[in-house]
């Protein structure tokens, strides 16, 4: 579901991004539509009953009324509210992001410190990563709807292969009003340590890193949990959306159109469509609906996190790492550079302007007069005559105190 355009604004170019203006999904324009349209149409209502229906003194009263919501929607703090919110909403979703479980530092120790090529060794390994994948994919199904929905039972899960059906039984067995996530890592450092006690894993050391390793995951699922536990607070999103949905209420009657020859100021022109009111609205609002896509990114929205796709990728890497490529390696050849010292991959055509000279720094250039690249050994008069003098003022000092100490005995 992730709007990936990385490639179409890889240089600047002029008018570079208006080619992503005309995309549909992930758009403003898919999230805005709706409200922009019956903004819209809320506005020419009111517009047709105040130049149509209303008679000459109601249409007074409306005039004043649309003045007086045209001066006082300004104080609304819109920008400030609505501001300090996406910044924060942003940053939340970024924090999500740099906390995805990824399994890779753990899946490359396993696969170099858990030794056997034998069934055994085999099977150690592939059960120590199905149960870090096992570790993701719950905190997974607690946070993601779309995750949710396809793995909805722990039915799904042990027919996906996540957890055998021993294993589901002691899960089960396990009394705990709180969410399981931490049984597999349980399981894990359990098995690891066995793996140690018979020597499968042959130092302290790589136990230790193991262990720190799956920590360290352990640490990234339970952050993952708890921003979905803990969002933004309640009152602020109301606030938010209450001030910007207030300001623009104000501005369907404020921002009407009256009768220029009434010589109310500001409305000297009938112009019928307010553009800079619906450029505000679908400013204003835009930047509220980046908040509501991005303040829960594990959702069903064409920008939120693939997590779906997280868990198949990791389980399938994970497993290729610590069993198919277990001390499966290249043999090993004399590179091309072996007997060049100074090793130079070649450039292609396309890329020839990319071959620049090493940087060394930006005092290289610098032109100095060789008069002045000669070392001066001894330092100035005026410097030695300098030290003189602050020499005797040490010692007058010092005989100063002298004498007063020896006054006061």
């Amino acid at each position: 579901m992730t709007v990936t355009y990385s490639s179409k604004v890889a240089n600047a170019t002029f008018f570079g991004f208006h080619q992503l203006l005309l995309r549909w999904k992930g758009s403003i324009y898919k999230l805005l539509y709706r409200e922009f349209i019956l903004f819209a149409l809320l506005y020419t209502v009111l517009s047709v009953v105040y130049r149509i229906v209303l008679s000459e003194d109601q249409k007074r009263l409306f005039e004043k009324l649309s003045m007086y919501c045209d001066k006082y929607a300004e104080q609304i703090p819109v920008t400030f509210v609505l501001g300090f919110y996406v910044t924060l909403v942003v940053n939340r979703w970024w924090n999500q992001f740099v906390n995805l479980p990824w399994p890779d530092r753990l899946m490359f120790h396993i696969s170099s410190c858990v030794q056997g090529k034998d069934e055994y060794g085999r099977l150690l390994r592939r059960t120590l990563v199905r149960y870090v994948n096992l570790t993701s994919l719950l905190i997974f199904r607690s946070v993601s709807t779309a995750v949710c929905k396809r793995f909805p039972t722990m039915d799904h899960v042990v027919e996906a292969g996540f957890m055998t059906p021993e294993e589901r039984k002691v899960f089960e067995n396990v009394r705990s009003p709180h969410l399981k996530y931490w049984i597999p890592v349980v399981w894990f450092s359990n098995l690891a340590s066995k793996a140690r006690q018979e020597g499968r894993i042959q130092d302290s050391i790589d136990l230790q890193n193991i262990l720190n390793e799956m920590n360290r995951f352990r640490t990234w699922c339970a952050t993952l949990f708890g921003y979905n536990w803990v969002g933004v607070p309640l009152v602020y999103t109301q606030v938010v959306t209450l001030a910007v949905y207030t300001f623009f209420f104000a501005c369907l009657i404020g921002r009407q159109f009256l009768d220029h020859t009434r010589g109310y100021q500001g409305h000297d022109l009938d112009l019928y469509v307010p553009v800079f009111t619906l450029l505000q609205f679908f400013f204003y609002c835009g930047w509220l609906k980046v908040a509501e896509q991005l303040i829960n990114p594990f959702g069903d929205d064409d920008d939120d996190f693939e997590a779906n796709w997280i868990i198949d990728r990791n389980l399938q890497v994970s497993l290729l790492a610590v069993d198919e490529m277990h001390m499966n390696m290249p043999h090993m050849t004399k590179d091309i550079y072996w007997n060049d010292c100074d090793a130079r991959p070649p450039y292609t055509l396309a890329a020839a302007d990319y071959c620049i000279p090493s940087f060394l720094g930006s005092t290289t250039d610098m032109g100095i007069l060789p008069c002045d690249c000669l070392f001066n050994i001894h330092p100035p008069a005026s410097l030695c005559l300098c030290y003189a003098n602050i020499a005797v003022l040490l010692v007058i000092t010092w005989h100063i105190i002298i004498y007063q100490l020896a006054q006061l005995q």
